[in-house]
Protein backbone atom coordinates (compact mmCIF):
# COMPACT_ATOMS: atom_id res chain seq x y z
CA UNK A 1 0.00 0.00 0.00
CA UNK A 2 1.16 3.10 -0.81
CA UNK A 3 3.59 2.65 -3.62
CA UNK A 4 3.43 4.17 -6.92
CA UNK A 5 3.53 2.88 -10.36
CA UNK A 6 3.36 4.51 -13.59
CA UNK A 7 1.50 2.97 -16.00
CA UNK A 8 -0.86 2.99 -19.40
CA UNK A 9 -4.48 1.94 -18.35
CA UNK A 10 -6.16 -1.04 -20.33
CA UNK A 11 -9.61 -2.33 -20.78
CA UNK A 12 -12.14 -1.82 -18.52
CA UNK A 13 -13.18 -4.31 -16.10
CA UNK A 14 -16.24 -5.44 -14.32
CA UNK A 15 -16.52 -3.46 -11.15
CA UNK A 16 -16.14 0.54 -12.13
CA UNK A 17 -12.00 0.14 -12.81
CA UNK A 18 -9.89 -0.40 -15.54
CA UNK A 19 -6.93 -2.76 -15.91
CA UNK A 20 -3.24 -2.12 -16.25
CA UNK A 21 0.26 -3.75 -15.16
CA UNK A 22 3.35 -2.64 -13.72
CA UNK A 23 7.00 -3.34 -15.26
CA UNK A 24 7.20 -6.10 -13.51
CA UNK A 25 3.90 -7.45 -14.89
CA UNK A 26 1.54 -6.93 -11.52
CA UNK A 27 -2.06 -7.00 -12.19
CA UNK A 28 -3.23 -3.58 -11.18
CA UNK A 29 -7.15 -2.80 -10.93
CA UNK A 30 -7.14 1.04 -11.13
CA UNK A 31 -10.43 3.32 -10.32
CA UNK A 32 -10.87 7.35 -11.75
CA UNK A 33 -8.87 6.51 -14.68
CA UNK A 34 -9.85 5.52 -18.47
CA UNK A 35 -8.59 3.03 -20.68
CA UNK A 36 -5.75 4.83 -23.11
CA UNK A 37 -4.89 6.79 -20.55
CA UNK A 38 -0.81 7.12 -18.66
CA UNK A 39 -1.48 7.93 -15.22
CA UNK A 40 0.47 7.36 -12.31
CA UNK A 41 -1.29 5.28 -9.64
CA UNK A 42 -1.21 4.28 -5.78
CA UNK A 43 -1.83 1.47 -4.31
CA UNK A 44 -4.67 0.92 -2.02
CA UNK A 45 -4.84 -2.54 -1.46
CA UNK A 46 -2.60 -5.56 -1.54
CA UNK A 47 0.60 -7.30 -0.75
CA UNK A 48 3.76 -8.41 -2.16
CA UNK A 49 2.15 -11.95 -2.55
CA UNK A 50 -1.03 -10.66 -3.74
CA UNK A 51 -2.64 -11.49 -7.31
CA UNK A 52 -3.32 -8.42 -7.71
CA UNK A 53 -3.01 -5.07 -6.68
CA UNK A 54 -6.30 -1.89 -5.97
CA UNK A 55 -5.20 1.44 -6.97
CA UNK A 56 -6.23 5.14 -7.46
CA UNK A 57 -4.67 7.14 -10.35
CA UNK A 58 -3.24 10.25 -8.75
CA UNK A 59 -1.76 12.16 -11.49
CA UNK A 60 -3.08 12.09 -15.31
CA UNK A 61 0.01 12.29 -17.25
CA UNK A 62 -1.88 11.51 -20.49
CA UNK A 63 -5.54 12.08 -20.66
CA UNK A 64 -8.52 10.19 -22.03
CA UNK A 65 -10.60 12.67 -24.60
CA UNK A 66 -13.67 11.45 -22.80
CA UNK A 67 -12.20 12.58 -19.37
CA UNK A 68 -13.99 15.62 -17.94
CA UNK A 69 -13.76 17.33 -14.38
CA UNK A 70 -15.50 15.81 -12.12
CA UNK A 71 -18.78 17.58 -11.68
CA UNK A 72 -18.59 16.28 -7.60
CA UNK A 73 -16.39 18.27 -4.90
CA UNK A 74 -16.49 14.58 -3.23
CA UNK A 75 -15.28 12.38 -5.99
CA UNK A 76 -11.83 11.42 -6.29
CA UNK A 77 -9.06 9.38 -5.07
CA UNK A 78 -10.09 8.24 -1.32
CA UNK A 79 -13.00 10.35 -1.72
CA UNK A 80 -16.24 8.93 -1.57
CA UNK A 81 -17.13 6.13 -3.26
CA UNK A 82 -20.74 5.75 -4.20
CA UNK A 83 -19.77 7.08 -8.24
CA UNK A 84 -17.43 5.37 -10.33
CA UNK A 85 -17.01 7.32 -13.55
CA UNK A 86 -17.84 11.55 -12.19
CA UNK A 87 -14.68 11.00 -14.52
CA UNK A 88 -16.22 10.32 -17.63
CA UNK A 89 -18.24 12.03 -20.14
CA UNK A 90 -22.12 10.67 -20.05
CA UNK A 91 -21.36 9.05 -23.48
CA UNK A 92 -18.24 7.63 -22.54
CA UNK A 93 -19.77 5.89 -19.34
CA UNK A 94 -22.42 4.21 -21.25
CA UNK A 95 -19.85 2.72 -23.84
CA UNK A 96 -17.72 1.76 -20.64
CA UNK A 97 -20.70 -0.28 -19.20
CA UNK A 98 -21.37 -2.05 -22.46
CA UNK A 99 -18.10 -3.30 -23.04
CA UNK A 100 -18.66 -4.81 -19.34
CA UNK A 101 -21.25 -6.27 -20.90
CA UNK A 102 -19.70 -7.92 -23.72
CA UNK A 103 -17.05 -8.86 -21.72
CA UNK A 104 -19.10 -10.90 -19.39
CA UNK A 105 -21.39 -12.20 -21.98
CA UNK A 106 -18.22 -13.20 -24.12
CA UNK A 107 -16.29 -15.05 -21.01
CA UNK A 108 -19.00 -15.98 -18.74
CA UNK A 109 -21.72 -17.22 -21.22
CA UNK A 110 -19.28 -17.80 -24.73
CA UNK A 111 -22.11 -15.29 -25.99
CA UNK A 112 -21.49 -12.38 -28.98
CA UNK A 113 -23.70 -9.37 -28.83
CA UNK A 114 -24.89 -10.82 -31.59
CA UNK A 115 -25.83 -14.24 -29.64
CA UNK A 116 -27.58 -12.28 -27.15
CA UNK A 117 -29.79 -10.42 -29.14
CA UNK A 118 -27.83 -7.25 -28.46
CA UNK A 119 -27.12 -4.24 -30.41
CA UNK A 120 -24.04 -3.40 -27.95
CA UNK A 121 -25.45 -0.17 -26.53
CA UNK A 122 -26.00 1.00 -23.34
CA UNK A 123 -29.23 3.49 -23.38
CA UNK A 124 -29.87 6.40 -21.38
CA UNK A 125 -32.80 6.38 -19.60
CA UNK A 126 -35.65 9.16 -20.65
CA UNK A 127 -34.75 12.49 -19.88
CA UNK A 128 -31.73 11.37 -18.37
CA UNK A 129 -29.20 12.90 -21.81
CA UNK A 130 -27.38 15.58 -20.16
CA UNK A 131 -23.99 17.52 -21.67
CA UNK A 132 -20.33 16.55 -20.73
CA UNK A 133 -19.49 17.69 -17.03
CA UNK A 134 -23.34 17.84 -15.58
CA UNK A 135 -24.98 15.00 -13.31
CA UNK A 136 -28.42 13.78 -13.66
CA UNK A 137 -30.63 13.89 -10.32
CA UNK A 138 -32.07 10.35 -10.27
CA UNK A 139 -31.66 8.60 -6.55
CA UNK A 140 -34.79 8.26 -5.31
CA UNK A 141 -33.31 6.78 -1.97
CA UNK A 142 -29.86 7.20 -0.52
CA UNK A 143 -28.26 5.62 2.19
CA UNK A 144 -26.20 8.56 4.28
CA UNK A 145 -23.81 6.95 6.40
CA UNK A 146 -23.33 9.11 9.88
CA UNK A 147 -19.61 9.54 11.19
CA UNK A 148 -18.93 10.17 15.25
CA UNK A 149 -19.20 13.83 15.47
CA UNK A 150 -23.11 13.02 13.65
CA UNK A 151 -21.99 14.40 10.35
CA UNK A 152 -23.75 12.78 7.55
CA UNK A 153 -21.83 11.33 4.28
CA UNK A 154 -21.19 8.38 1.84
CA UNK A 155 -18.73 5.55 2.75
CA UNK A 156 -15.13 5.92 0.99
CA UNK A 157 -14.82 2.84 -1.61
CA UNK A 158 -13.99 -0.35 -0.25
CA UNK A 159 -14.21 1.33 3.31
CA UNK A 160 -16.03 1.75 6.60
CA UNK A 161 -14.33 5.67 6.78
CA UNK A 162 -17.16 8.13 5.73
CA UNK A 163 -16.72 11.82 3.38
CA UNK A 164 -19.15 14.07 4.68
CA UNK A 165 -21.00 16.02 2.20
CA UNK A 166 -23.06 18.95 2.09
CA UNK A 167 -25.31 17.61 -1.26
CA UNK A 168 -25.18 14.26 -3.38
CA UNK A 169 -25.58 15.10 -6.99
CA UNK A 170 -26.67 12.32 -8.12
CA UNK A 171 -29.44 12.48 -5.23
CA UNK A 172 -32.82 13.21 -6.79
CA UNK A 173 -34.87 16.62 -6.15
CA UNK A 174 -37.01 14.92 -3.58
CA UNK A 175 -34.05 13.64 -1.44
CA UNK A 176 -31.97 16.87 -1.77
CA UNK A 177 -35.05 19.29 -0.45
CA UNK A 178 -34.89 16.91 3.16
CA UNK A 179 -31.30 18.66 3.72
CA UNK A 180 -30.14 15.22 5.37
CA UNK A 181 -26.99 16.64 5.65
CA UNK A 182 -27.27 20.35 6.82
CA UNK A 183 -28.39 18.66 10.36
CA UNK A 184 -26.23 16.63 13.03
CA UNK A 185 -27.37 13.15 13.87
CA UNK A 186 -26.26 12.57 17.10
CA UNK A 187 -26.03 8.94 18.45
CA UNK A 188 -27.13 7.93 14.67
CA UNK A 189 -25.42 5.18 12.73
CA UNK A 190 -27.04 5.98 9.23
CA UNK A 191 -29.60 7.86 7.56
CA UNK A 192 -31.86 6.82 4.18
CA UNK A 193 -33.70 9.03 2.37
CA UNK A 194 -36.66 8.18 0.52
CA UNK A 195 -38.50 10.32 -2.03
CA UNK A 196 -41.47 8.85 -4.17
CA UNK A 197 -42.24 8.88 -8.01
CA UNK A 198 -45.77 10.07 -8.73
CA UNK A 199 -46.45 11.25 -4.96
CA UNK A 200 -45.05 13.59 -2.85
CA UNK A 201 -44.50 10.67 0.05
CA UNK A 202 -40.81 10.93 1.76
CA UNK A 203 -39.36 8.79 4.25
CA UNK A 204 -36.61 9.08 6.81
CA UNK A 205 -35.28 5.32 7.90
CA UNK A 206 -32.73 6.26 11.25
CA UNK A 207 -30.57 3.42 12.24
CA UNK A 208 -29.21 4.50 15.65
CA UNK A 209 -25.76 3.36 17.03
CA UNK A 210 -26.21 0.32 19.92
CA UNK A 211 -27.82 1.67 22.45
CA UNK A 212 -28.25 5.09 21.23
CA UNK A 213 -31.70 7.48 21.03
CA UNK A 214 -33.60 8.10 17.99
CA UNK A 215 -32.87 12.21 17.51
CA UNK A 216 -35.51 14.45 17.15
CA UNK A 217 -35.87 14.61 13.25
CA UNK A 218 -36.53 18.43 11.98
CA UNK A 219 -35.91 18.55 8.16
CA UNK A 220 -36.72 20.60 4.94
CA UNK A 221 -40.24 19.22 4.32
CA UNK A 222 -42.42 17.21 6.25
CA UNK A 223 -41.61 13.63 5.98
CA UNK A 224 -42.20 10.38 7.99
CA UNK A 225 -39.71 8.60 10.26
CA UNK A 226 -38.87 5.12 10.90
CA UNK A 227 -36.44 3.24 13.35
CA UNK A 228 -34.34 0.73 12.26
CA UNK A 229 -33.56 -1.99 14.23
CA UNK A 230 -30.04 -5.22 13.37
CA UNK A 231 -30.26 -6.65 10.10
CA UNK A 232 -31.96 -10.06 9.68
CA UNK A 233 -31.10 -12.51 7.42
CA UNK A 234 -32.98 -13.50 4.22
CA UNK A 235 -34.84 -11.34 2.04
CA UNK A 236 -33.66 -9.72 -1.46
CA UNK A 237 -29.99 -10.66 -1.47
CA UNK A 238 -27.74 -7.87 -2.57
CA UNK A 239 -30.79 -5.83 -2.98
CA UNK A 240 -31.78 -5.19 0.68
CA UNK A 241 -32.84 -8.23 3.30
CA UNK A 242 -35.23 -8.26 6.42
CA UNK A 243 -34.87 -5.33 8.80
CA UNK A 244 -36.70 -4.97 12.03
CA UNK A 245 -38.72 -0.87 11.27
CA UNK A 246 -40.79 0.74 13.80
CA UNK A 247 -43.09 3.66 12.84
CA UNK A 248 -42.06 6.70 14.85
CA UNK A 249 -44.57 9.09 13.40
CA UNK A 250 -46.17 9.25 9.38
CA UNK A 251 -46.98 6.82 6.78
CA UNK A 252 -44.59 3.19 7.25
CA UNK A 253 -44.73 3.14 3.41
CA UNK A 254 -44.00 5.39 0.47
CA UNK A 255 -46.89 5.24 -2.37
CA UNK A 256 -45.05 4.79 -5.85
CA UNK A 257 -46.77 5.35 -9.29
CA UNK A 258 -46.02 3.16 -12.19
CA UNK A 259 -47.43 1.20 -14.46
CA UNK A 260 -51.01 2.84 -14.07
CA UNK A 261 -50.96 1.65 -10.59
CA UNK A 262 -50.37 2.78 -7.34
CA UNK A 263 -47.99 0.65 -5.47
CA UNK A 264 -47.33 0.73 -1.78
CA UNK A 265 -44.10 0.41 -0.61
CA UNK A 266 -43.21 -0.48 2.85
CA UNK A 267 -40.14 0.50 4.81
CA UNK A 268 -37.25 -0.22 3.41
CA UNK A 269 -38.39 -2.65 0.41
CA UNK A 270 -37.21 -2.96 -2.70
CA UNK A 271 -38.38 -0.82 -5.13
CA UNK A 272 -36.07 0.20 -8.64
CA UNK A 273 -34.23 3.14 -7.28
CA UNK A 274 -34.05 5.51 -10.64
CA UNK A 275 -37.39 6.94 -11.34
CA UNK A 276 -38.39 6.40 -14.60
CA UNK A 277 -37.08 2.52 -14.11
CA UNK A 278 -40.47 0.60 -13.15
CA UNK A 279 -42.34 1.90 -16.33
CA UNK A 280 -39.39 1.58 -18.56
CA UNK A 281 -38.50 -2.10 -17.57
CA UNK A 282 -42.40 -2.53 -17.83
CA UNK A 283 -42.52 -1.45 -21.45
CA UNK A 284 -39.26 -3.50 -22.24
CA UNK A 285 -40.79 -7.00 -20.56
CA UNK A 286 -44.72 -6.71 -21.96
CA UNK A 287 -42.98 -5.97 -25.67
CA UNK A 288 -40.68 -8.81 -25.25
CA UNK A 289 -43.42 -11.42 -23.55
CA UNK A 290 -46.66 -10.46 -25.62
CA UNK A 291 -48.74 -11.90 -22.45
CA UNK A 292 -52.11 -13.39 -24.71
CA UNK A 293 -55.44 -13.60 -22.80
CA UNK A 294 -55.82 -16.57 -20.81
CA UNK A 295 -52.08 -16.90 -20.32
CA UNK A 296 -50.53 -19.00 -17.22
CA UNK A 297 -47.75 -16.28 -16.05
CA UNK A 298 -44.97 -16.46 -13.16
CA UNK A 299 -43.77 -13.43 -11.70
CA UNK A 300 -40.28 -14.62 -9.60
CA UNK A 301 -38.76 -12.25 -7.21
CA UNK A 302 -41.51 -10.45 -7.55
CA UNK A 303 -41.06 -8.10 -4.70
CA UNK A 304 -44.01 -5.48 -4.18
CA UNK A 305 -46.13 -6.96 -7.51
CA UNK A 306 -44.99 -4.45 -10.06
CA UNK A 307 -44.76 -7.28 -12.98
CA UNK A 308 -47.48 -9.45 -11.58
CA UNK A 309 -49.89 -6.40 -11.78
CA UNK A 310 -48.63 -4.97 -15.53
CA UNK A 311 -49.09 -9.17 -16.36
CA UNK A 312 -52.80 -9.39 -14.90
CA UNK A 313 -53.59 -6.32 -16.86
CA UNK A 314 -53.28 -7.75 -20.20
CA UNK A 315 -53.77 -11.73 -19.75
CA UNK A 316 -57.42 -10.63 -18.90
CA UNK A 317 -59.70 -12.59 -16.21
CA UNK A 318 -59.25 -16.23 -17.77
CA UNK A 319 -56.08 -15.82 -17.08
CA UNK A 320 -53.85 -16.16 -14.44
CA UNK A 321 -50.55 -14.78 -12.48
CA UNK A 322 -48.35 -16.75 -9.61
CA UNK A 323 -45.79 -13.99 -7.77
CA UNK A 324 -42.94 -15.89 -5.54
CA UNK A 325 -41.13 -13.48 -3.16
CA UNK A 326 -38.99 -14.45 -0.03
CA UNK A 327 -39.39 -10.92 1.83
CA UNK A 328 -41.92 -11.04 4.18
CA UNK A 329 -42.59 -7.34 4.06
CA UNK A 330 -42.87 -7.16 0.15
CA UNK A 331 -45.13 -10.23 -0.22
CA UNK A 332 -47.66 -8.07 2.36
CA UNK A 333 -47.26 -4.88 0.15
CA UNK A 334 -48.11 -7.06 -3.13
CA UNK A 335 -50.83 -8.60 -1.70
CA UNK A 336 -51.72 -5.28 -0.99
CA UNK A 337 -51.24 -3.56 -4.28
CA UNK A 338 -52.60 -6.48 -6.20
CA UNK A 339 -55.95 -7.32 -3.93
CA UNK A 340 -58.07 -6.21 -6.74
CA UNK A 341 -57.00 -8.69 -9.29
CA UNK A 342 -58.15 -12.23 -8.06
CA UNK A 343 -56.71 -13.53 -10.99
CA UNK A 344 -52.85 -12.92 -9.16
CA UNK A 345 -51.47 -15.22 -6.08
CA UNK A 346 -48.48 -14.64 -4.42
CA UNK A 347 -46.49 -17.05 -2.49
CA UNK A 348 -43.77 -16.06 0.28
CA UNK A 349 -40.22 -18.28 0.13
CA UNK A 350 -37.53 -18.90 -1.93
CA UNK A 351 -38.33 -19.51 -5.20
CA UNK A 352 -36.46 -23.08 -5.91
CA UNK A 353 -38.69 -23.92 -3.10
CA UNK A 354 -41.58 -22.49 -3.42
CA UNK A 355 -42.45 -22.99 -7.40
CA UNK A 356 -42.11 -26.91 -7.26
CA UNK A 357 -44.86 -27.28 -4.31
CA UNK A 358 -47.11 -25.19 -6.11
CA UNK A 359 -47.87 -28.27 -8.44
CA UNK A 360 -47.97 -26.00 -11.45
CA UNK A 361 -46.23 -28.35 -14.80
CA UNK A 362 -46.59 -25.52 -17.32
CA UNK A 363 -46.12 -21.85 -17.90
CA UNK A 364 -46.60 -19.73 -21.24
CA UNK A 365 -45.05 -16.95 -20.21
CA UNK A 366 -42.51 -15.80 -16.88
CA UNK A 367 -40.63 -12.79 -15.58
CA UNK A 368 -37.57 -13.42 -13.37
CA UNK A 369 -36.04 -10.21 -11.46
CA UNK A 370 -33.59 -11.80 -9.32
CA UNK A 371 -31.43 -10.00 -6.87
CA UNK A 372 -27.95 -8.84 -7.66
CA UNK A 373 -26.74 -13.05 -7.31
CA UNK A 374 -28.64 -13.69 -9.98
CA UNK A 375 -31.14 -16.96 -10.38
CA UNK A 376 -28.34 -19.70 -10.47
CA UNK A 377 -28.80 -23.28 -12.20
CA UNK A 378 -31.49 -25.34 -10.43
CA UNK A 379 -34.17 -22.06 -10.91
CA UNK A 380 -33.37 -21.81 -14.16
CA UNK A 381 -33.70 -25.36 -14.96
CA UNK A 382 -36.95 -25.35 -12.81
CA UNK A 383 -38.14 -22.53 -15.08
CA UNK A 384 -37.33 -23.89 -18.80
CA UNK A 385 -38.89 -27.49 -17.26
CA UNK A 386 -42.26 -25.45 -17.55
CA UNK A 387 -41.82 -25.38 -21.01
CA UNK A 388 -42.57 -21.21 -21.38
CA UNK A 389 -42.84 -19.59 -25.13
CA UNK A 390 -40.99 -16.48 -23.83
CA UNK A 391 -38.86 -16.01 -20.52
CA UNK A 392 -37.93 -11.97 -19.45
CA UNK A 393 -34.80 -12.01 -17.58
CA UNK A 394 -34.16 -8.74 -15.77
CA UNK A 395 -30.78 -8.36 -13.99
CA UNK A 396 -28.90 -5.90 -12.38
CA UNK A 397 -25.51 -7.45 -12.56
CA UNK A 398 -23.83 -8.78 -16.22
CA UNK A 399 -22.14 -11.24 -14.42
CA UNK A 400 -25.00 -12.65 -12.66
CA UNK A 401 -27.03 -12.28 -16.04
CA UNK A 402 -23.62 -14.03 -18.21
CA UNK A 403 -23.85 -16.60 -15.82
CA UNK A 404 -27.64 -17.09 -15.74
CA UNK A 405 -27.95 -16.93 -19.92
CA UNK A 406 -25.49 -19.66 -20.45
CA UNK A 407 -27.52 -22.01 -17.81
CA UNK A 408 -30.87 -21.71 -19.95
CA UNK A 409 -28.61 -22.26 -23.08
CA UNK A 410 -27.93 -25.74 -21.43
CA UNK A 411 -31.53 -26.16 -20.73
CA UNK A 412 -32.72 -25.33 -24.09
CA UNK A 413 -33.50 -21.72 -24.50
CA UNK A 414 -31.31 -18.82 -26.12
CA UNK A 415 -31.71 -15.24 -25.90
CA UNK A 416 -34.51 -13.43 -28.57
CA UNK A 417 -33.21 -9.82 -27.74
CA UNK A 418 -31.50 -7.87 -25.11
CA UNK A 419 -31.74 -4.06 -24.12
CA UNK A 420 -29.28 -2.45 -21.48
CA UNK A 421 -30.31 0.24 -19.80
CA UNK A 422 -27.90 3.08 -17.97
CA UNK A 423 -30.56 3.11 -14.68
CA UNK A 424 -27.19 4.33 -12.62
CA UNK A 425 -25.58 7.00 -14.38
CA UNK A 426 -22.22 7.79 -12.70
CA UNK A 427 -22.04 4.18 -10.65
CA UNK A 428 -20.55 1.32 -13.04
CA UNK A 429 -24.20 -0.41 -12.48
CA UNK A 430 -26.15 -1.65 -15.61
CA UNK A 431 -29.84 -2.87 -15.93
CA UNK A 432 -30.54 -5.43 -18.26
CA UNK A 433 -33.88 -6.96 -19.71
CA UNK A 434 -33.39 -10.44 -21.97
CA UNK A 435 -36.07 -12.14 -23.43
CA UNK A 436 -35.62 -16.01 -24.07
CA UNK A 437 -37.39 -18.23 -26.00
CA UNK A 438 -37.01 -22.27 -26.94
CA UNK A 439 -33.71 -23.01 -29.38
CA UNK A 440 -34.40 -24.18 -32.39
CA UNK A 441 -35.09 -27.80 -32.79
CA UNK A 442 -31.48 -29.37 -33.31
CA UNK A 443 -29.77 -25.89 -32.72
Amino acid sequence: MGREYEVEIGPVAHGGHCVARTDEGRVLFVRHALPGERVVVRVTEGREDSRFLRADAVEVLQASKDRVEPPCPFAGPGRCGGCDWQHAAPGAQRRLKASVLAEQLERLAGMSAEDAGWDGTVEPAPGDKVPRGEVPAWRTRVQYAVDAEGRAGLRRHRSHEIEPIDRCLIAAPGVSELGVEKRAWPQTASVEAVAATGSNDCQVLITPVPGGRLPLVELDRPVSVLRVEEERSGGRGARGGERSVHRVHGRPYVRERAAERTWRISAGGFWQVHPMAADLLVRTVMTGLTPHKGDMALDLYCGAGLFAGALADRIGPKGAVLGIESSKRAVEDARHNLADLDRVRIERGTVEKVLPRTGITEADIVVMDPPRSGAGRRTVEQVAALGPRRVAYVACDPAALARDLAYFRAAGYVPHFTKAFDLFPMTHHVECVTILKPAPKGS
